[in-house]
C-alpha cells in the first residue's frame, strides 16, 4: 500500500496581502485612479483592505465582492462576465445564491504552487482598469 504525502502550500499571509495592496495602489496611482483593494484568504476571510481617501464609497464593497467571486469560482471575474448574461450558462447564478457575488472585472484568484490560496479584488476604476491593477499586484507578489 502506498501513501501519498500531501505537499503543504504556504497560505496567503498578511505580509503577502500587504504586497498585493501596495502594488495595486501603485498601479492605480500611476493611472491617476483612486481605488479600494481587498485581499481574502482561501477561506474567504479578510486579510487586508484599503480604500483611497478619495475613492468612491461603493468601491469598498465592489472590491470585496470581486475578490469573493474570484475566490469562489477560482477564476478572474473578467473571464466570468459573459457567463452571467441572459444567454450565458450562469445567468441565474447572481440571484440564485445568497452570496456577495459580483461579475465585474477586477477580481483575480491568487495561487501558489498551483493551489488556490486567496483572491484580490480592486474597485473604483473602470472594470478593465481594476483588472489591470489586480493583475499588476499579482505579478508583484510572484516576483
Amino acid at each position: 500500500m502506498s501513501t501519498t504525502a500531501a505537499t503543504a502550500v504556504t497560505p496567503l499571509t498578511t505580509a503577502d496581502a500587504e504586497v498585493l495592496i501596495s502594488a495595486a495602489r501603485r498601479a492605480a496611482d500611476a493611472a491617476g485612479v483612486t481605488v479600494s483593494v481587498t485581499v481574502l484568504d482561501a477561506g474567504g476571510h479578510l486579510l487586508a483592505f484599503r480604500r483611497d481617501d478619495r475613492a468612491v464609497l461603493i468601491s469598498g464593497e465592489t472590491s470585496t465582492r470581486k475578490a469573493y467571486t474570484a475566490l469562489q469560482l477560482n477564476a478572474p471575474t473578467a473571464d466570468l462576465v459573459d457567463l452571467v448574461k441572459p444567454e450565458g450558462p450562469f445567468h441565474s447564478l447572481p440571484t440564485a445564491l445568497d452570496r456577495p457575488l459580483l461579475f465585474i472585472a477586477g477580481g483575480i484568484p491568487v495561487h501558489r504552487d498551483g493551489r488556490l490560496i486567496g483572491a484580490i479584488g480592486v474597485g473604483g476604476g473602470a472594470p478593465e482598469q481594476d483588472h489591470g491593477f489586480a493583475a499588476a499586484a499579482l505579478a508583484e507578489l510572484v516576483r
